[in-house]
């Protein structure tokens, strides 16, 4: 499978499938158009509603099959389709949840004739009751104040006080907006937090993860960084040359360390000592 695991085809999903064996993915991560006009450099997000629905469809058909029994497909979508998107996929899956991302967007502007739309839908579903999912690695950690109000005896040695609760299906998490450090040329961009605890949660380490709309790559950059594998179909070539641009830093450990910000009178040259101190020791530790 070395021909098709850890690559992005410059190709439509439809299309390209069928590379893929059935019963091979352990997760799917799919973030399609909203049939909300955005220019993705194609008309991909330009169809009328009902030629939406028949296309979402057949993309979806497509893809459930590539699935392990023990694998799990999230979607993102938003209010104006996922009522029928969902249903739809409940008719092949199971579905486990739908989780609201509020894109915390600053309270101004909006509309005056309804109220401002600030989340996106994403929808869980597995194959069978049997899916993989792992909740200690996307626990959140107690703060301290909360950590010592359960100190009483009761609460003592409890692995939930000491590793974290689970997160709920409300996911406050800001929008990569256009100073974000993240930030990539693409109107749609999801942030690295979200498709982390996303992978983290429902594929194993070494699994394999299929994003059908890999967009500005943010998927393969959180398989790289999570010892997953990836597979993603995109058929705008210029994000494919964004997405290998990303991938390449990705995977180069000079990329993993951050200069660290230099105050006024700051020793330039002392700075880049620890940079490289810092790149020298991560090196040897993963040899």
């Amino acid at each position: 499978m070395e021909e098709i695991l850890n690559k992005i085809f410059n190709e439509d999903v439809l299309k390209g499938i069928s590379k893929i064996p059935d019963n091979f993915v352990d997760l799917v991560v799919a973030d399609p158009p909203y049939c909300l006009g955005k220019d993705y450099g194609n008309n991909s997000d330009k169809l009328k509603p009902e030629d939406y629905i028949k296309w979402s469809k057949k993309w979806i058909d497509a893809v459930i099959p590539k699935i392990k029994n023990t694998g799990s497909f999230y979607i993102f979508l938003t209010w104006q389709h996922s009522p029928e998107i969902f249903s739809y996929i409940k008719t092949k899956l199971i579905m486990i949840n739908e989780i609201i991302w509020d894109r915390k967007v600053p309270s101004m502007g909006g509309s005056t004739r309804k109220f401002s739309s600030v989340h996106d839908n994403i929808g869980f579903f597995v194959k069978t009751k049997d899916y993989y999912f792992d909740i200690d690695a996307v626990r959140i950690p107690y703060d301290a104040e909360t950590k010592k109000a359960r100190t009483r005896s009761i609460f003592v040695g409890k692995k939930w006080l000491e590793i974290g609760y689970n997160p709920k299906d409300l996911w406050s998490v800001t929008r990569i907006h256009a100073e974000d450090p993240e930030r990539e040329t693409h109107p749609t961009q999801k942030p690295l937090e979200i498709v982390e605890r996303i992978i983290n949660a429902s594929c194993p380490e070494q699994g394999v993860v299929v994003d059908p709309f890999m967009g500005s790559g943010t998927t393969a950059i959180a398989c790289i960084k999570l010892k997953r594998n990836y597979i993603g179909f995109e058929i705008n070539s210029n994000y494919c040359e964004m997405i290998e641009e990303r991938i390449n830093k990705a995977t180069n450990p000079l990329f993993l360390f951050i200069i660290p910000e230099r105050n006024n009178g700051g020793n330039e040259q002392q700075d880049l000592f620890d940079y490289e101190e810092l790149v020298t020791k991560y090196l040897s530790e993963v040899k």
